[in-house]
């Protein structure tokens, strides 16, 4: 009888084994991953409190505080644990736009479409437009005294021509094996600025200038954009930036296109044209310090190891951050929700924790990664950029994965230059052929957060996305809201992203690496 026991026992114990075996159980995996993100999804709810909600999350904003705050709750309840605020420090001051409005008053009336730019002082008031045309310092030099309760035109007019192409598109079967032809990547010197000296001495000039004159606002428009849309980011300075605290910003606005061009060529004909505007703004954050939203889900036997993956969370100011980056962030809450139902759903737990990072500061140059690098994996210079060595925890990191570039389906990986990982991919890709996902590229893309990880010798991914209309409508722009998010490409990223990270978790090694010449220390 105990011989039987025991031999019952060895057979339990057998079958848990078996259970807890990821290479036995991928197929139902794959499987359960699917039902919770095509068929139990979240994601347009989450997507739709951040964006409709929360609204703009420009980083020092106070409507990044709410939202760091919400996410972090939100997590929680979802079941994550260690749900935190990671701080990082020295961005600057923050700002809140409060209330704008601006008129044409003469020849006629009018409203005006413009946004003011990010870190814009106030301003009140009715003045006339001026145009300043100056390429030399001394044709500089007319305008002293010439701009004060003024609106300075410093951009020639825009031709706009009618769109006869779509402006969205998705991939077709040339631009993917265009993508799955790349070789591999060549590192590329690091960019020195500095140009036309005699160019960039007439730009500091023609902003000190203007610093000295105090006009009611400096407009401009933007490269792009056309049918009320504007694109929008940050205001200039002479010297220093526009988030140093005590720092005075020129007002910026930049206007629809058809509305500058209509003001340029009243100012063409002699013309005057008489605005009035009331850009009403506030610096918040004066201590300069800033947070990501940190949570996990914990893991077993490897849970010293950690797979990552986040989204940066930060937007302008102009929209509601939608498809930059509200989706991305939307998508990878949405994956830590998939991954939570699974496990309660399978019973089998990961073996490396999961955590998820929402970050700030990517727009001004990818600041909270950077940091979170930096104080976790990677010892650095006077700037988060300036990677000197490595910390012991960077050993103990198998991946991260990343999500910004819109809306747009997921149709395969940018392998960073990283060939080893290749056959890897491939097979994590294969239960989601038939979405549309299949590619992979040994090309390099750029300016994300998986950037601040590959940097620190860590394997650093961004998924290859359809392009729909990031680039000509929505990035960055004021018509970055909901309404431009596509329902199903976000489900299938959820899906493909949470299955790539439980496989990363469950594999018995981390995920191979790139040679690096930096040291640990």
């Amino acid at each position: 009888m105990k011989q039987i026991f025991s031999l019952f026992v060895i057979a339990c114990l057998s079958l848990t084994i078996t259970a807890q075996n990821p290479t036995t159980t991928t197929k139902d995996i794959a499987d359960v991953i699917k039902k919770h993100g095509l068929e139990n999804s979240q994601v347009m709810d989450i997507a739709s409190y951040i964006t409709d909600v929360l609204g703009q999350r420009l980083t020092g904003s106070t409507g990044l505080k709410n939202a760091n705050d919400w996410a972090k709750n939100k997590l929680t309840d979802m079941g994550m644990k260690n749900s935190h605020l990671q701080q990082w420090n020295s961005f600057g001051r923050g700002w809140d736009m409060t209330h704008f409005e601006m008129h044409a008053e003469t020849p006629t009336y009018w409203p005006i479409i413009a946004y003011p730019k990010a870190w814009s002082s106030s301003s009140k008031g009715s003045g006339e437009v001026i145009y300043l045309n100056a390429t030399t310092i001394e044709e500089l030099n007319k305008y002293k005294g010439k701009l004060s309760g003024k609106f300075v035109m410093i951009e020639g007019i825009r031709e706009v021509n009618e769109a006869f192409e779509p402006t969205a598109k998705r991939h077709d079967t040339e631009s993917l094996l265009n993508l799955a032809n790349a070789t591999q990547p060549v590192p590329r010197e690091r960019r020195r600025f500095g140009g036309n000296s005699t160019a960039a001495e007439l730009r500091a000039a023609t902003w000190k200038l203007l610093e000295d004159e105090k006009p009611l606002a400096v407009l401009d428009r933007s490269r792009k954009g056309d049918l009320g849309t504007v694109f929008v980011s940050g205001a200039r300075t002479a010297e220093g930036s526009a988030r140093d605290n005590g720092k005075y910003v020129v007002p910026q606005i930049t206007m629809a296109i058809e509305h500058y061009n209509r003001i340029f060529r009243m100012l063409e004909k002699g013309i005057p044209v008489k605005l009035s505007v009331d850009s009403q703004s506030k610096y918040t954050n004066p201590d300069g310090n800033e947070n990501n939203v940190i949570a996990e889900i914990p893991g077993t036997d490897l849970k010293d190891e950690v797979v990552m993956f986040g989204a940066h969370y930060d937007s302008w100011h102009a929209g509601t951050g939608a498809t930059d980056n509200g989706s991305g962030s939307a998508v990878m809450m949405e994956v830590a929700r998939i991954l939570i139902e699974t496990i309660k759903e399978t019973g089998i737990k990961p073996r490396r924790t999961l955590r998820i990072a929402l970050w700030s500061g990517e727009e001004q140059g990818l600041h909270g990664s950077r940091n979170y690098v930096a104080q976790t994996f990677a010892n650095t210079g006077e700037s988060s950029r300036s990677i000197t060595s490595l910390k012991p925890a960077q050993k103990k990191i198998s991946g991260y994965f990343n999500m910004d570039n819109g809306t747009g389906k997921l149709r395969g990986v940018y392998l960073q230059g990283n060939q080893a990982v290749s056959p890897i991919f491939r097979e994590w890709l294969k239960p989601f052929h038939d979405m549309g996902a299949s590619t992979l590229s040994l090309s390099n893309t750029g300016g994300t957060d998986h950037l601040a990880f590959d940097a620190a010798g860590i394997p650093g991914f961004q998924f290859i996305q359809e392009p729909i209309s990031y680039s000509t409508k929505t990035h960055h722009s004021n018509m970055d809201n909901f309404d431009h998010l596509i329902a199903d490409d976000l489900k299938q990223a959820a899906t493909i992203i949470a299955y790539f990270v439980w496989q990363t978790s469950q594999r018995d090694e981390k995920l191979p690496r790139k040679e690096t010449n930096l040291k640990y220390n």
